[in-house]
């Protein structure tokens, strides 16, 4: 979690670069999967945490005091894979993961191209509007 001995972060770089050394490397394998899943996506830094954008916001990534967070800024999606999400520490929209444990990789990538897919909803409605 970053401390006020750092400036806001500019970028996704930075930001991981400023949390503590057991979030990082699952901070980048978040980032990585993202960027993968949807290269369209543009990183930008929104609430202080690297968010990703793909005609809307998509997700996010952060840290808390325990735990890596999965922000899906949908809590209701976070309801519709409550059974998917139940050996998991979740709260709203957000996912927790402890910094040791290992990533559900294709659920993180399901989640991620659900968010996708209601953007393009979302952006095809309005401009029929």
């Amino acid at each position: 979690m970053r401390g006020s001995e750092f400036p806001p972060p500019k970028n996704a770089d930075e930001y991981i670069a400023q949390q503590p050394v057991e979030f990082r490397a699952m901070l980048k394998k978040l980032r990585s999967i993202i960027l993968t899943t949807v290269p369209q996506a543009v990183e930008s830094i929104s609430y202080q945490i690297p968010c990703y954008k793909y005609l809307y916001m998509l997700v996010g990534i952060g840290v808390s005091k325990k735990y890596c967070s999965f922000y899906v800024m949908n809590p209701s999606l976070v309801k519709t894979l409550k059974n998917e999400l139940k050996d998991l520490k979740t709260s709203g929209s957000t996912i927790h993961f402890a910094p040791d444990e290992p990533l559900p990789v294709n659920l993180i990538k399901k989640i991620i191209l659900t968010r996708a897919k209601q953007n393009e909803i979302l952006a095809l409605a309005k401009k029929k509007q």
